[in-house]
């Protein structure tokens, strides 16, 4: 990536421009603009996060937003109420209250004398989510959006469900926010930081209970979901997904059903300019392009480019660290797309002379009756819902969960097989158990038998004909079932065989049903979408600002490996992510951080499921020193979900704050 040292314009910075909420409430933010700019105006581009400006997203801050402000603009960086050096308290994810102090957090930029009047907003992942949120409430000065990492639909495309699954990683991200969010303000900025640290600490909620009660997509999901009404989106959107993310299919929603412009590259859930695998991207000339078109009236052709740029992917070996993906850019014009087409295949039960093995082909369904049937451990190689790095997070071979699945194999390829888009699968079958699911994987063979995950998709049965009101199955019960999978760009090699690989378990990405289910298929299709041709696309090479200035007091380490329990027979998932402690040499704050996941499993027991989960949070200054502890750990019977957390909080080596959470959750469609 280069640097960039010297901008069209010299920008000043200011570390605590205070905002006032009408209800009084002072909220913080970090704000670069160009020098002058009280003379003459300029947009002002907002970014609204809980992730704190003044240590947690400060290093991507630094390459990103005076580089925004060196190309004419007011970048402004808030700490969301209850966060960071922001005051007041935060009770949930996109509430009212959030939404409705980004409307007036907007308004009251539009009225500077130093800003035009026009506000962008952008953001990746929860600052993804409120801007598109926020543009479907309209402010009236909001006139472009740039959204990375983000989802239409809170229930379908989020960390909490997905097809209707219970997600592992919704106990995760609970976990995550009881430790983010128990951090203090800075004293520097703050006198009455400990006053407000300890009102936080009070107020700390345990969210992951209060998610997993809601099995069905109820009027909690469909608040913040933009998918509810995407007419309301009346502002540009330019969004940017990845596919090594799973916020992938949000790119093809609002192109299809907003108009937005869409761009996904190989990336896990970073920037493009910083992600991994490589390519990574010139996000950020990108992004100043499309804030010249819509907030500064520049007649750049931004509205005239291709609705979807995607990176396809190509055949390469399987890795979890992927540091560079080979593939090309695709461009199309419009979408959904007229150089792609549908391929329809059929499940079948096997030919000579390997009669024993399923097949993926063309031709009529002839009789077919398979039984799928998971160990419990299966989807250990599944990766992260949103891997952020090179750490293993990614998907690895999908060899030994193939072993274990009902796969379907096609033919050896003769010639590439491109794919652009999302497979749907459609399925008869039978379940033993009321409550159940079923996991489709597509993935790309090697001659020597690697298997690389393509695309994967899900669905709970019980959520078979409703979203918003599931039933469970009556066992023994023949029923149609189809859904898509995740939307994909990739291109088979020749030699290469594709693979439909189906489970009833995928742990810890999905948590297991309570009883280890047996599922018969007795029918099924898959349909493709076939590429063929188009244009290309080269997108800017990466650029950003200098990067901040900071020192390493101690160095970080990762871990991440599996471990069988050769006496009992458990696995466990066992993973270490420890940032070190490190200073910055601006302002002189110490941080540090520290994560320990454990998810075990027996193969036979879907109710030996555990997952445990360690966050420590470290800051210190001087003779100042504070540190937090969030431990919390998931378990579940035939009727429950049970989930317990502690959070604890030192000033210095004293305890000044201490409490335990000890709840349970109805299991009605999970």
């Amino acid at each position: 990536m280069k640097t960039v040292n010297k901008f069209p314009q010299n920008i000043v910075e200011f570390e605590d421009m205070g905002i006032e909420m009408p209800d009084g409430t002072r909220l913080s933010a970090r704000v670069w603009m160009p020098e002058g700019a009280e003379r003459a105006p300029v947009p002002a581009v907002l970014e609204y996060i809980p992730y704190r400006k003044r240590d947690g997203t400060l290093p991507r801050d630094e390459l990103m937003h005076p580089y925004v402000a060196g190309h004419g603009y007011a970048s402004v960086r808030v700490d969301m109420r209850g966060n960071g050096d922001s005051e007041g308290l935060m009770a949930d994810e996109y509430t009212a209250q959030e939404l409705q102090d980004a409307c007036d957090v907007i308004a009251w930029l539009a009225a500077q004398p130093w800003c035009s009047g026009a506000v962008g907003m952008m953001g990746k992942s929860w600052g993804g989510f409120n801007c598109l949120q926020t543009a479907f409430l309209q402010p009236p000065a909001l006139k472009a959006v740039i959204s990375v990492c983000s989802t239409t639909d809170r229930f379908a495309d989020d960390i909490h469900f997905k097809g209707g699954c219970l997600l592992g990683e919704n106990f995760g991200w609970g976990a995550v926010m009881l430790s983010f969010s128990s951090r203090p303000p800075d004293p520097v900025l703050r006198p009455d930081w400990r006053a407000d640290w300890l009102a936080r600490l009070e107020a700390e909620p345990w969210l992951a209970p209060r998610w997993a009660a809601h099995q069905a997509r109820d009027d909690y999901w469909k608040h913040g979901s933009v998918c509810e009404d995407f007419a309301r989106i009346q502002v540009p959107v330019l969004s940017i997904g990845g596919w090594a993310d799973n916020y992938m299919n949000t790119v093809d929603a609002l192109v299809r059903h907003a108009g937005a412009k869409g761009i996904v590259g190989p990336w896990v859930h970073q920037y493009p300019h910083t992600a991994v695998p490589g390519p990574a991207i010139g996000f950020l000339q990108e992004a100043v392009r499309w804030w010249d078109r819509w907030l500064k009236g520049i007649e750049n052709g931004a509205e005239a480019d291709p609705a979807m740029r995607a990176y396809m992917l190509h055949s390469a070996p399987p890795d979890a660290s992927a540091r560079h993906r080979a593939g090309h850019w695709v461009a199309e014009a419009d979408w959904p797309s007229r150089t792609v087409s549908e391929r329809v295949l059929t499940l079948l039960p096997g030919r000579e002379p390997d009669a024993g093995v399923a097949y993926l082909g063309q031709g009529q369904g002839a009789a077919l009756s398979r039984i799928v049937s998971s160990s419990q451990h299966l989807g250990l190689s599944a990766g992260e819902f949103f891997p952020m790095g090179l750490n293993a997070e990614m998907p690895g071979d999908q060899q030994e969960d193939d072993a274990q699945s009902l796969c379907f194999d096609g033919d050896v390829l003769e010639a590439p097989l491109a794919l652009l888009g999302a497979a749907r699968l459609r399925l008869r079958l039978r379940s033993d158990q009321p409550l159940g699911f079923v996991v489709a994987r597509l993935c790309d063979v090697a001659p020597d038998g690697r298997s690389v995950r393509i695309a994967h998709g899900m669905l709970n049965l019980c959520h078979r004909n409703s979203r918003e009101h599931p039933e469970p199955m009556a066992p023994g019960e023949a029923q149609e079932v189809e859904f898509d999978l995740d939307q994909m760009a990739y291109q088979l090699a020749p030699g290469h065989r594709l693979r439909l690989a189906l489970s009833n378990a995928y742990w810890p990405f999905v948590w297991p049903s309570p009883a280890q289910g047996r599922l018969t298929i007795t029918q099924g299709s898959l349909t493709l979408p076939l590429h063929q041709g188009g244009t290309g696309w080269q997108p800017p090479e990466p650029e950003a600002a200098p990067a901040w200035a900071h020192r390493v007091l101690r160095k970080g380490r990762s871990s991440r490996h599996v471990e069988t329990d050769m006496i009992t027979g458990t696995r466990r998932l066992c993973v270490v992510e420890d940032s070190g402690d490190v200073e910055n040499l601006t302002h002189g704050l110490c941080t540090g951080e520290t994560l320990t996941e454990r998810w075990e499993i027996h193969p036979d027991d879907p109710l030996s499921a555990q997952a445990t989960h360690v966050w420590e949070q470290r800051l210190s200054r001087g003779d100042w020193r504070v540190r937090t502890e969030a431990k919390a750990v998931m378990t579940s019977d035939m009727s429950h979900l049970h989930m317990q957390a502690r959070l604890t909080a030192w000033e210095g080596d004293n305890v000044i704050f201490s409490r335990e959470f000890n709840e349970k959750v109805p299991r009605r469609f999970v």
